[in-house]
């Protein structure tokens, strides 16, 4: 432990404590006060010559933290831990602090966590490598912690702790110059102490890598992600598809994709990972929920938060409520949920028989405290007496016997909660765990996609249809228009009424400029129509340059399509993430709505079918009023093929059909953005110049104004 201090109150001093209790050799590191008799060196070299050194604690300033780090891999050590902050997440001197720790981590090969971290716990080799207070008192358990942040991960532990788990292992990876998320996750799916992980994202290097190390730890354990950042938007977009895909919401999409189940805060993701330790539901689409509630107001709760989850609560069979019957009062409810009113000592054969039912895969149950009224505990052991259903609890009450019932079922395999709102998350997490596992087996079957020439592009509208059209995608008939003569030509042409927009690969969003025109009938129609769009096209061109405003304005003129419901689809290349997808509600106000699904690409088609019931306004696809039903699979096609045309052209950058109707008839897309990388990198240069000159016009008033 280099960096030991005398001073109780430094940092130094309480890393020194907590690794006291270390059952192998400890040697302190202090070279302004070495004392050998106590076991405090002036030196890691002096360390290891008294013995075997396998893993460095470096608690000193960022300026000194290399060499010290050099020393300790000189010295032996193979791994360490740097503590201290003052690092990249300081500026300019500390990144260069931080290039330093990676350049002796490359010449020596000795891994690192950190910098800028509180360590970590693995409290069943009784090593608290953390000076945070109380860190020791975790108990050993069977869930691993990997949280970005060092006071996270010790908040999740201690969370943990006072719900009746232990941890294997609790990671804090700081600013991960070294150590990242992945490589703990990779070494957990070879763990056997560890049997489902919590995970705590604040940001992400490589998107592909972690996905691809959480879909091989989901194969054998499962996973619960929280991701910090709800509130990011998106920025540099160049489209709807861009400004909606923010890395909030791609990096749930991506993890949730990879098989890890989502969660919203810190409290549900103890009560998730807490459940999953303990029960895993085989893969199914579907599984059902038998709700029995001893009491009805927390069970309307319950019921309503997993309805809210999506949760499949079957009317219970014909048999299974003669069963309850002849156990229940004739004025509970049966059906399921069943609600036994103040229970008794038929509480074990009411769960037996709930858990009979051929639709019932799973029990959530809420009983408050009630000694005096029957035993939950023994009632449960009655009752898991071989059904083979697993069982939930949640059980209401304060104090001490309500602890001590809560561990006791912990004891025997029953994940218990405090509250029905803690119960809705445990079984909200097994069955989008079982969910999860259904998909990725599906998502196995290879998906078959066109092969597609794109060409160089820039491409207007008209070349963007033309590339849907060879991918498959419905379009309405239309003609490119190089004069007013023949947009006249096209409208006597084509079946009317028709619209009528500006033809240029420059302008993504005509309608914002006044570059569209709907309903044109009449040559006269055509012609005010014609001269609206010239004169938009005008203003867009006047900052443009001379070649660009002496330009001849083009057309398109196209059908109209029917009425019905429009969507967005698009795929964008993600700097993180690479090709992702997604699928919402479209029209000018995608963006207001925000009503999206996202999925990296390529997908499996059944993946992409899926996507739709995502949504909040899925019911609007229904046939809501009398509107287009829509067929999930002709939407998964259009979705998998604009990813996989994406993946499979690095030169393109985004393309998206915004909207894309749904019509009695099928889907048609209405209108379509194709850009190519270089563009997107072009946007990007531009913004970059524009904010450093911004910066350098706001220095130089600065010092004109005295600041």
């Amino acid at each position: 432990m280099v960096g030991a201090s005398r001073d109780p109150g430094k940092l130094g001093a309480a890393l020194a404590r907590s690794v006291a209790a270390f059952p192998g050799y400890v040697a302190l590191v202090n070279a302004r006060d070495p004392d050998p008799a106590s076991g405090v060196y002036a030196s890691a070299a002096e360390a290891a010559s008294h013995g075997p050194v396998d893993l460095a604690l470096i608690c000193v300033p960022a300026p000194v933290c290399a060499d010290a780090l050099a020393e300790a891999a000189e010295a032996g050590a193979r791994a360490a831990v740097v503590y201290g902050g003052g690092f990249a997440e300081a500026g300019p001197e500390g990144e260069r602090y931080q290039r330093e720790l990676a350049d002796v981590v490359a010449r020596t090969g000795i891994r690192l966590l950190g910098p800028n971290t509180s360590g970590f716990l693995a409290p069943g080799r009784c090593l608290t490598a953390s000076f945070v207070p109380g860190a020791a008192d975790v108990p050993s358990g069977r869930i691993a912690v990997v949280a970005a942040s060092g006071g996270v991960n010790h908040a999740l532990a201690f969370l943990l702790a006072e719900a009746g788990h232990g941890v294997s292992l609790a990671v804090g990876l700081g600013n991960g110059a070294d150590v990242t998320a992945e490589d703990v996750l990779g070494h957990l799916a070879r763990d056997p102490h560890t049997t489902a992980v919590a995970l705590h994202i604040e940001s992400v290097a490589d998107g592909r890598r972690l996905t691809a190390a959480v879909a091989r730890l989901t194969r054998t354990r499962p996973v619960v992600a929280l991701v910090v950042g709800r509130h990011d938007i998106g920025a540099f977009a160049a489209s709807h598809t861009g400004a909606l895909a923010t890395s909030w919401r791609t990096t749930r999409a991506a993890l949730a994709q990879a098989g890890a189940v989502l969660v919203d805060d810190e409290r549900e993701l103890v009560d998730a990972v807490g459940a999953l330790s303990l029960v895993r539901l085989p893969a199914s689409a579907a599984p059902g929920v038998g709700v029995v509630t001893a009491q009805a107001g927390p069970g309307l709760l319950l019921l309503d938060d997993l309805r809210g989850r999506g949760a499949a609560v079957p009317e219970l069979a014909e048999d299974t409520r003669r069963a309850l019957a002849k156990v229940l009062p004739p004025l509970t409810y049966q059906a399921n949920p069943v609600d036994t009113g103040r229970p008794g000592p038929g509480f074990a054969a009411v769960l037996d028989a709930v858990a009979a039912d051929p639709a019932v895969d799973l029990i959530a149950g809420y009983a408050l405290h009630e000694p005096g009224a029957f035993d939950l505990v023994a009632a449960v052991d009655a009752a898991v007496s071989g059904n083979g259903v697993p069982m939930l609890l949640g059980v209401g009450g304060a104090g001490g016997d309500v602890r001590r019932v809560r561990r006791a079922l912990l004891e025997r395999g029953v994940p218990a909660a405090g509250d029905p709102h803690g119960l809705a998350a445990m079984t909200g997490a097994l069955l989008a765990d079982a969910r999860a596992r259904s998909r990725t087996a599906a998502a196995a079957v290879p998906v078959s996609r066109p092969s597609v020439v794109t060409g160089p592009g820039p491409w207007d509208e008209d070349q963007a249809k033309e590339l849907l059209g060879r991918l498959g995608v419905a379009t309405m008939p239309r003609r490119a228009c190089a004069d007013r003569t023949a947009a006249h030509r096209a409208l006597a042409e084509l079946p009317g009424p028709v619209a009528v927009k500006l033809l240029d690969a420059g302008v993504l969003h005509k309608t914002e400029i006044g570059g569209v025109r709907l309903g044109v009938r009449t040559p006269q129609e055509l012609d005010a129509a014609l001269d609206a769009i010239e004169e938009a096209a005008a203003r867009v061109t006047a900052a443009a340059t001379e070649a660009a405003a002496g330009a001849a304005t083009r057309f398109l003129v196209e059908s109209m399509a029917p009425p019905g419901v429009d969507l967005v689809v698009g795929a964008r290349r993600d700097p993180v993430f690479g090709p992702v997808v997604l699928v919402g509600l479209g029209g000018t106000t995608a963006e207001a709505l925000a009503d999206v699904a996202l999925r990296l690409a390529p997908l499996s088609l059944d993946d992409a079918a899926d996507m739709p019931t995502e949504l909040a306004g899925h019911a609007l696809l229904d046939g809501w009023r009398g509107g287009p039903v829509l067929d999930p699979a002709a939407l998964g096609r259009v979705t998998v093929a604009l990813g996989g045309l994406l993946a499979d052209h690095p030169g393109l950058a985004e393309i998206e059909i915004n909207p894309l109707r749904l019509t009695a008839h099928g889907l048609v897309a209405l209108d379509a953005v194709c850009i190519a990388a270089e563009a997107v990198e072009a946007v990007e240069a531009v913004d970059d110049t524009e904010v450093a000159e911004t910066a350098d016009a706001a220095e130089a008033v600065a010092r004109e104004g005295g600041v």
